[in-house]
């Protein structure tokens, strides 16, 4: 089990962040001290950092700059500050990651996975839910014992899926999922590629509504 070390003073926040890793079966950690929240941090030995930037007391931009010269920990920035400014010095600073509130839980679970994958955490590469398992890294999904190889869009969009625990994913989110694979995505190919995932699934005995779409909302599993 990973863990996810969150470094925010918006309590209500903060327990919404508590409970969206929980339930995609992360091991979250809260850092409260912000002065000493490098300090913090590199105690609790995390696999990964959700860091703000507007801390009372402290800066979220040194926070970063100590927990990156002592470790190599992926550090994602969750913010209200849609700043320029901010983001390149985040970057300059360390952070892998940049996300801005307000989230939707999908997309922050897609970042923070995406994180630990280029970080090596071989814990996120296999992900289940509703008794269909992708493996991330090798591309592949189960079911019912019956596996077959995806697609890179193919797995994205699965993998967005599978960590909204049923919920529903828009097209948007999934949209910007498959943009960040650096190639043209329209919305055309959105809806080719959930057809042939949909195929894929119904190919190793899923059920035919296994992939649901609400019409006009997204899909979900």
């Amino acid at each position: 089990m990973s863990r996810v070390c969150i470094i925010e003073d918006d309590e209500s926040l903060r327990r919404e962040l508590i409970n969206v890793l929980e339930l995609d079966g992360y091991e979250p950690c809260v850092c409260t001290n912000f002065a000493q929240g490098a300090k913090e941090v590199l105690a609790a030995h995390p696999d990964a950092v959700i860091l703000d930037l507007q801390l009372p007391g402290a800066s979220g931009l040194a926070i970063c700059r100590g927990i990156r010269e002592e470790s190599d920990v992926p550090i994602l920035i969750l913010t209200s500050s849609d700043a320029e400014f901010d983001e390149i010095m985040s970057m300059k600073l360390g952070a892998d990651d940049y996300l801005t509130k307000l989230y939707r839980p999908a997309v922050l679970l897609a970042h923070v996975a995406r994180l630990l994958q280029r970080a090596g955490d071989t814990n996120t590469s296999r992900i289940e839910f509703a008794g269909i398992a992708l493996d991330v890294a090798r591309g592949t999904v189960a079911f019912a014992g019956n596996e077959s190889g995806l697609s890179r869009n193919e797995t994205f969009i699965l993998a967005a899926l599978i960590r909204a625990r049923g919920a529903i994913v828009s097209r948007q989110d999934l949209m910007c999922e498959l943009w960040q694979t650096d190639e043209f995505v329209d919305d055309n190919t959105l809806t080719v590629n959930v057809n042939r995932l949909r195929r894929a699934l119904e190919s190793l005995g899923a059920p035919e509504d296994a992939l649901k779409t609400h019409r006009g909302r997204g899909y979900s599993l």
